[in-house]
């Protein structure tokens, strides 16, 4: 049975992640450290060659794919998105310390939201429909071997609940521009939504 590679990549940073904000559906850009980062990853052969893209629809991933891919027209999966985190959206940990609304988010649960924000159950459904559209297209196309473009909190979410060997989120997050291989078999997806977790893909362990 055939298997098929996905690498996961981290979009690269914004100015909200050098502020050290909460940053969800906000859209920003890559700022110039995050372009000067990924170009260098680039340049010293870290990313795999593959056979299609996908990319999350905001641009901080759009403008990573086209870095690191250019020669490809990445198809955006709107399911692929950060959380939505409502009115936490640009704060900071500082900014939300002591909040009862913040208290309760951090503690987690499927059912944990920020006021005006997706639960983490909501989340988790969308990144499954994600992964699923990606693979969908996979299978349909013959096309073995993907890079998909997208936040950590995708990431994070699909390898702890869907990956093996199992693990805890935080050993799943990726710095920026960094990521992981998973290999995906239709008759593992289909019958369990589950794949295997083949490596981490960083600066020191390029492709």
């Amino acid at each position: 049975m055939k298997n098929y590679n996905i690498f996961f990549i981290r979009h690269g940073i914004t100015e909200g992640n050098l502020k050290g904000e909460y940053i969800g559906l906000t859209d920003l850009p890559l700022c110039e450290q995050g372009r000067e980062t990924i170009n260098g990853y680039v340049k010293a052969g870290m990313y795999p060659s593959v056979d299609k893209v996908y990319t999350s629809p905001l641009k901080r991933c759009v403008q990573t794919a086209r870095l690191i891919y250019p020669d490809y027209e990445p198809r955006r999966i709107d399911n692929l998105r950060e959380c939505g985190i409502g009115e936490f959206e640009c704060k900071t940990i500082k900014q939300l310390a002591g909040l009862p609304e913040y208290t309760e988010w951090i503690k987690g649960g499927m059912d944990a939201r920020a006021p005006g924000g997706e639960s983490h159950g909501e989340f988790t459904l969308r990144c499954l429909d994600g992964l699923n559209e990606v693979f969908t297209d996979m299978t349909r196309s013959g096309t073995g071997t993907a890079a998909v473009i997208t936040h950590a909190g995708v990431i994070v979410n699909l390898l702890t609940g869907c990956g093996f060997p199992k693990g805890r989120p935080a050993d799943f997050a990726p710095e920026q521009g960094e990521g992981w291989l998973i290999g995906v078999s239709a008759y593992l997806w289909q019958k369990g939504n589950v794949f295997e977790i083949i490596g981490k893909l960083t600066a020191q362990n390029p492709a």
